[in-house]
């Protein structure tokens, strides 16, 4: 081949070498421009009846003895941050013992958020808000709070000790926040003439504080963050007038009574989250 000759086949193939390696890299960079993005971290949502949807009237399945739905504040929250991966491992009813041997194996060292919510359960608090409910003697509903807060301080003190630290065990690197519970009633409010004394009212509520007392300190322990929810449920709770926060005595929908409803959940326990998680 002459030089001349050399010359024009060379020129003659740049075109095609060019439009050969443009190939190659679209072919190398296009599978990652296009993968799907990955999730930034993962929310891991633990607890009892007060985390999923009693007391919304919302449920994923009524059959589901979970009742689970979209109107919880684990779920507000998982839709208000999209990017983050969600795991809705809560159950109605669950103590802390469910939570250590159904619901802590789904945490993984990759979780970054995990809202513990659970212990009222472990008292037997449904059973003294239907002993007091039922009886039509004070002391009887009052003795029955005294006793759930003796096993509150003796008995579930220790079992949240042991489960804020399987929490952290599952998920070393993740921000833990425990979820307290409400105060039930304002005492003095607008209650009509039925239903509770004030003196039972008062007893259920010390129950709840000794409940967030407990929680607060054994979770100051761990290292996690306590979301306290009475300073914005005061306001809303039962017998304040038409603003509640809180499902009142509901004998059709008993499993509905006593629950965090749609703004409870919405206005009081996301807004109270997202000021912490950001």
């Amino acid at each position: 081949m002459t030089p001349l000759i050399g010359e024009i086949f060379v020129r003659s193939k740049r075109p095609l070498v060019a439009a050969l390696l443009a190939m190659v890299v679209a072919a190398t960079v296009a599978p990652t421009a296009n993968a799907a993005p990955q999730a930034d971290g993962k929310y891991v949502a633990i607890g009892d009846s007060y985390a999923v949807a009693p007391g919304t009237r919302t449920y994923d399945n009524p059959d589901d003895p979970c009742r689970r739905g979209p109107l919880t504040y684990p779920r507000l929250w998982a839709a208000q941050h999209p990017s983050v991966g969600f795991v809705e491992a809560s159950c109605s009813g669950a103590t802390t013992a469910d939570v250590v041997s159904t619901q802590i194996p789904q945490l993984t060292a990759d979780t970054t958020l995990v809202t513990v919510q659970v212990g009222g359960n472990d008292v037997g608090f449904v059973d003294v808000l239907t002993n007091c409910i039922l009886t039509i003697d004070d002391q009887d509903c009052i003795n029955g709070v005294e006793l759930a807060k003796q096993a509150a301080t003796g008995a579930l003190s220790p079992a949240l000790a042991q489960t804020y630290g399987a929490v952290r065990a599952a998920a070393p690197s993740a921000e833990v926040v425990v979820v307290g519970y409400p105060r039930l009633y304002k005492i003095g409010g607008s209650c009509g003439i039925f239903g509770l004394s004030d003196a039972e009212r008062s007893a259920m509520n010390s129950a709840a504080d000794v409940l967030n007392d407990i929680m607060a300190s054994r979770a100051a322990e761990a290292g996690f963050t306590f979301l306290d929810p009475r300073p914005a449920f005061d306001p809303h709770a039962i017998c304040s007038g038409g603003t509640e926060w809180v499902t009142s005595l509901e004998w059709d929908k008993i499993n509905e009574s006593y629950h965090p409803n749609v703004e409870g959940h919405r206005d009081g326990y996301l807004a109270a989250l997202n000021s912490i998680t950001g």
